[in-house]
């Protein structure tokens, strides 16, 4: 090696020294990051995962479900669910990254997160993300409700647990993210005190376990036969179980969802048509068009295999219309 080369090397290396990294031999470290205030408060928001906060948004689907959305009361109230629950999900994030760092930087992507790339200093995500733990609740106490508390309580404790040892737990790992989930979805009508019917329940739950289920297994075929997964439990998982897990879930949905339009559509209160009755033709289009890229082993993030494909997205604005009919009983 010339001697140019050696040198190079050596200052990067005790660069990464100087920012408390340990770099594995015959790796190159992450760039250095600077720490000014605007850097770190860059680092804090890119590690809270902003691509994420969609799914924040569920909060809206039991409202939505009892047409109880137009109003400002409701805009509000959802609109601070939506601000905590993000708020919850930045701090497992923080959390989970300041106790991940040291192997994050051994991971040829991971390696740039803020957090593994010293951008923002391990004991500061862990305090940030503490606060927004304890923070998030007590303020859905005040302005909320105290179910609502509960709920966002239960959801940082549940994530903590999973980030710290459930993930690593056959099935439990699924049940946790699917939970996650679910209690999305539930926030928003605990938020209004609307009833939560068992078939929205049971819909929503099978249907986010069938995308968890779908992505995991996606990561498992593309994982097959290399080294290096980056879920560890992967490794324990089958492509044949995960299949088994999705397919099984998505027809449970799908069931549950009948059920729940055939029992509450149908009849004067819908309208001039069945809209609720006919909004299952696009349901069930919805599932089996999400499952050709489960099929294929290409479904990763939710939100990004709907936005990637057009028709996927047509047919959840149809599911959409119809559905927003039922509830207009036009």
């Amino acid at each position: 090696m010339p001697e140019t080369a050696r040198l190079t090397q050596a200052a990067r290396a005790r660069e990464a020294t100087l920012h408390g990294q340990r770099t594995p031999p015959g790796r190159t470290p992450p760039p250095a990051r600077r720490r000014g205030p605007r850097a770190l408060l860059t680092g804090l928001v890119v590690t809270a995962r902003p691509r994420q906060w969609v799914k924040n948004l569920l909060v809206l689907a039991a409202p939505a479900a009892a047409g109880r959305l137009l109003s400002v009361h409701a805009l509000t109230q959802l609109a601070l669910v939506f601000v905590l629950f993000t708020a919850c999900a930045a701090a497992v994030y923080l959390v989970n990254d300041a106790r991940d760092a040291e192997a994050d930087r051994a991971h040829p992507v991971k390696r740039h997160r803020p957090v593994a790339a010293g951008q923002v200093p391990v004991p500061l995500a862990h305090a940030v993300g503490g606060a927004l733990a304890v923070l998030a609740p007590l303020l859905a106490a005040v302005l909320a409700s105290p179910a609502v508390a509960a709920l966002l309580a239960v959801y940082v404790a549940m994530q903590l647990a999973y980030c710290l040892r459930l993930k690593h737990v056959l099935v439990v790992d699924l049940a946790v993210v699917t939970t996650g989930f679910l209690m999305r979805a539930m926030a928003g009508g605990l938020a209004l005190g609307i009833p939560l019917s068992r078939w929205f329940l049971i819909t929503t739950g099978f249907g986010a376990l069938f995308m968890v289920s779908a992505k995991r297994y996606s990561e498992a075929v593309q994982m097959a036969g290399k080294d290096g997964a980056t879920r560890a439990l992967l490794t324990e998982y089958t492509t044949g179980y995960l299949r088994f897990v999705w397919q099984l879930a998505a027809g449970v949905a799908v069931l549950a969802y009948c059920l729940w339009a055939l029992e509450e559509g149908g009849d004067a209160r819908d309208g001039l048509l069945p809209w609720r009755q006919l909004s299952v033709v696009a349901f069930i289009l919805a599932i089996l068009r999400y499952a050709v890229f489960a099929d294929r082993g290409t479904a990763g993030e939710p939100e990004e295999v709907v936005l990637r494909d057009r028709g996927l997205a047509l047919i959840g604005l149809v599911w959409l219309a119809l559905y927003g009919l039922a509830v207009a009983h036009w």
